[in-house]
């Protein structure tokens, strides 16, 4: 069983950074498929980035450019930096995990475990 928790999370305004992180434990990190979903109140959940064991990523299209997901497998850590914050990334980041890590996903379905997420918040 992995469990995941996420930091970093914050207050920030708009053009600004934050780095999220999500530290594994429980699994073998480096045979999981990692990624970063997003979730503002009455909305469903929505897919991030991913990143595979070998360090392969791929992106939604509204954070293509201003964020970037990237792990530590040593650290069984991974990160997501987001850059040009916009009121509009404003919500919950979740980190999930799922165990088919050569196989780049944005279901929700795919991932098998979850953190309880940390809160972003984007002034204007």
């Amino acid at each position: 069983q992995v469990q995941l928790v996420e930091s970093g999370g914050g207050l920030v305004q708009a053009g600004g950074s934050l780095r999220l992180s999500c530290a594994a434990s429980g699994g073998t990190f480096s045979r999981y498929a990692m990624g970063w979903f997003r979730q503002d109140p009455g909305k469903e959940r929505e897919f991030v980035a991913t990143i595979l064991s070998g360090g392969v990523t791929y992106y939604a299209d509204f954070v293509k450019g201003r964020f970037t997901i990237s792990r530590d497998n040593a650290k069984n850590t991974v990160y997501l930096q987001m850059n040009s914050l916009k009121p509009e990334d404003a919500a919950v980041y979740y980190c999930a995990a799922h165990s088919a890590a050569w196989r780049i996903t944005s279901q929700l379905y795919d991932y098998n475990y979850w953190g309880q997420g940390t809160q972003v918040t984007v002034s204007s």
